[in-house]
C-alpha cells in the first residue's frame, strides 16, 4: 500500500476533523485562522498566529499541486524538493508530490546556498518549491538551478525567479490524480546529517514510509483521540515519522514554530496535547525553567499529557530522573534510528521499560538488530561491537553513490557507525558513534559515557566530549561543558568531580563554552574538533 492511500482514507472517514495546526508564538495571539477561512484566502503562515485545516482540505490541497505537477510535465520518478520551515503548507506539499509518483526531496532549512544546489544536483531535483525565509540564499544561485528546473514559491511577494504557488495551485484541479503507485515505488530522498563532509542521498521507496506509521504507531498505541505536538524540523525523518502514528490513526497534530519552553507549555495546556516529542536541549530547557520559577505547572493545564519521548541522540538517566520526578504520570520512551532506516523506531526502549533508561532498547516492531564484528558477525553479550539493523525501514541505496551503498548495505543488514553493547536482558546500549571513538595510548575511550557521567553534575546543563591531537598519546579527551544560566563552575570542581571515573576516561581538558547543535538536537562535534583540535594541533606542533 502507498502512503497515499492512507490520506485518501483519512479524508473519506474524517473529512471533516481537524488535522493539522499550525502555531506561531511569536505572533501576538490576536487572529486565527479557521479551516474555512484557510480554504478560501491561503493566508500569508507568518501573519497568524494560530491556522488549522482539515483532513479534506489537507487532501484537496495534496491533489491541486500534485495536479499543478503533472500539468507542468513532472512524472513518476521526477524529484520535487521542499525548502520550507515548518508550516501548514508543508505536508499537503509533500503528500501532493508523491500522489503525482514523484520523489519528494526535504532540504535542511540550514543549508548555505553552496548547499541547496549541490544537494540539487546530486539527487538530481527536477522542482524547487521555497519560502520566504530562503529568497536571499536561492536568488544567489538562481541562475544556476533554475536553467532545466521549475521554482515555485510559497508566500507572500514572490520574486521574480520563481512561479506563485498559490495562485497557480487555486486553478488546479482537487481532483486525486489517476496515478497508479505500489510499494516498490521510490517516494522520497532525505540527507543524512553531513557530518563527514556534504551530505549523502538517501533513497526511500512506500514500503519504507508505511512501515514508519506502523512502527511508531505500534510503540506509542496513537489513538484517534491523541493530539500529537510537533516542534523538530518537518524535512528530517525524525519529526515526519513520529507524526506518521497520529497519521495512520486520523489524529490531530500540532506544527509550533517555537521551542522556547513556555511556547511548548503553552501549546500543550491550549491544544491538549497528549504526546509530546522532545529533544534534550529542549527537555533540559523545561526542567530548567520549571526549577527557576519562570514556569508554573499549575498555569497550565496539562492532565491529558500522557507520552514525552526523547530521540535522535544519547538521552541522559540524570535527565529522565529529573523529570519522573516533575511528571510522575508521564510515560517515558526513547527511540533509536536514523535517515539510513527512516528515522525512529528500528531500536525502541518501551513505555513498560522505563527501569532500563540509559539503553535504547531492544529492536523496534518489525525490525531485526545485532551488534556485530568488523567481518559482520555478531559479538558476544556484553561485547562492544558495530550495530546493525534489518526491516521494511531500510533505505533503497545512497542515490548515485555506489560505493558508500556498498559501504553500509550488506545482505540486506544496515551497518549504523553506531558502537554498541547488550546486557545479560538483551537491551541495548550506545556507546559511541564509531568515528567519535577517541584512541588515546591505544586505549579505547567512548565519549558518550564520559559525557553522560559529566551531565549528572547540577552545573552542567550539556556536554561534549571530543578527541583533540596530542603529540605524546596521540589523542587526548577534552569535555567542552555549558554551565546552567545563573551558576559559576570552576575546572578545578570538574576535575575533582571527574576523579570518580577511571583515570584513562578523566577528560585531559576542560573547556567551558556552548555546545552547538543541529536542528534535529545532535551535538556538531565536527565543528568542535575544528575548533578545538585545529588549537592543540598547533599546539602540539609548536611543542615539536
Amino acid at each position: 500500500m502507498p502512503i497515499t492511500d492512507i490520506l485518501e482514507r483519512n479524508c473519506k472517514l474524517y473529512g471533516n476533523d481537524i488535522c493539522l495546526v499550525e502555531i506561531n508564538p511569536e505572533i501576538k495571539e490576536t487572529r486565527r485562522v479557521t479551516w474555512k477561512e484557510y480554504d478560501l484566502i491561503e493566508p500569508n503562515p507568518v501573519t497568524h498566529y494560530r491556522r488549522e485545516i482539515t483532513w479534506s482540505v489537507f487532501n484537496e490541497k495534496a491533489n491541486r499541486f500534485a495536479n499543478l505537477l503533472i500539468n507542468r510535465g513532472v512524472k513518476k520518478g521526477d524529484k520535487v524538493a521542499i525548502l520550507l520551515m515548518n508550516c501548514l503548507e508543508w505536508l499537503p506539499i509533500y503528500f501532493g508530490i508523491l500522489k503525482t509518483g514523484a520523489i519528494a526531496v526535504p532540504l535542511n532549512f540550514r543549508y548555505a546556498s553552496d548547499e541547496i544546489e549541490y544537494c540539487l544536483n546530486l539527487a538530481e531535483v527536477d522542482v524547487l518549491v521555497f519560502g520566504p525565509e530562503f529568497i536571499g540564499r536561492i536568488e544567489e544561485i538562481a541562475e544556476n538551478i533554475s536553467k532545466n528546473r521549475l521554482l515555485f514559491f510559497v508566500g507572500d511577494s514572490c520574486p521574480s525567479f520563481a512561479e506563485d504557488y498559490a495562485s497557480l495551485t487555486a486553478n488546479c484541479s482537487s481532483q486525486t490524480p489517476m496515478i497508479s503507485l505500489t510499494d516498490s515505488d521510490n517516494a522520497a530522498i532525505y540527507f543524512s546529517s553531513g557530518t563527514t563532509g556534504f551530505p549523502k542521498a538517501i533513497l526511500h521507496n512506500h514500503e519504507s514510509l508505511v512501515h514508519a506509521c506502523k512502527v511508531e504507531q505500534n510503540h506509542h498505541g496513537q489513538t484517534k483521540q491523541d493530539v500529537f505536538l510537533c516542534i523538530p524540523p518537518l524535512y528530517h525523518t525524525g519529526a515526519k515519522m513520529h507524526w506518521f502514528g497520529s497519521f495512520l490513526e486520523g489524529g490531530k497534530a500540532v506544527l509550533l514554530k517555537g521551542t522556547k519552553p513556555e511556547f511548548i507549555m503553552d501549546a500543550v495546556s491550549k491544544e491538549k496535547c497528549t504526546i509530546v516529542w522532545l529533544l534534550v536541549p529542549w527537555a533540559q530547557d523545561i526542567l530548567d525553567a520549571i526549577d527557576r520559577g519562570d514556569i508554573r505547572l499549575e498555569d497550565y493545564e496539562l492532565s491529558q499529557w500522557r507520552l514525552m519521548h526523547i530521540g535522535a541522540q544519547p538521552v541522559p538517566q540524570s535527565l529522565i530522573q529529573r523529570w519522573k520526578k516533575i511528571f510522575p504520570h508521564h510515560q517515558y520512551d526513547t527511540n533509536y534510528g536514523l535517515s539510513e532506516s527512516i528515522g525512529p523506531g528500528c531500536v525502541h526502549l518501551g513505555v513498560e521499560n522505563i527501569h532500563k533508561v540509559g539503553a535504547i532498547g531492544k529492536a523496534g516492531y518489525g525490525w531485526q538488530v545485532k551488534i556485530a564484528d568488523e567481518n559482520g558477525s555478531p559479538v558476544k553479550q556484553g561485547e562492544v561491537g558495530e550495530l546493525a539493523v534489518k526491516g521494511p525501514g531500510v533505505m533503497t541505496c545512497y542515490y548515485n553513490d555506489e560505493a558508500a551503498t556498498k559501504e553500509v548495505l550488506r545482505d540486506g543488514w544496515l551497518f549504523t557507525g553506531d558502537m554498541a553493547e547488550e546486557d545479560a536482558d538483551g537491551f541495548i546500549f550506545l556507546v559511541d558513534r564509531k568515528k567519535d571513538v577517541v584512541i588515546s595510548g591505544g586505549e579505547n575511550i567512548y565519549p558518550v559515557q564520559i559525557e553522560d557521567f559529566l551531565r549528572s553534575h547540577n552545573k552542567i546543563k550539556d556536554v561534549a566530549v571530543i578527541g583533540i591531537p596530542d603529540k605524546r598519546l596521540g589523542e587526548i579527551t577534552a569535555a567542552i561543558i555549558e554551565i546552567k544560566e545563573g551558576m559559576e563552575c570552576s575546572e578545578e570542581e570538574i576535575n575533582t568531580f571527574c576523579m570518580k571515573l577511571p583515570k584513562y576516561k578523566r577528560p585531559r581538558r576542560i573547556i567551558f563554552a556552548e555546545i552547538p547543535r543541529n536542528p534535529t538536537g545532535k551535538i556538531e562535534k565536527p565543528k568542535l574538533r575544528k575548533i578545538y583540535g585545529t588549537e592543540s594541533l598547533v599546539a602540539a606542533q609548536n611543542l615539536a
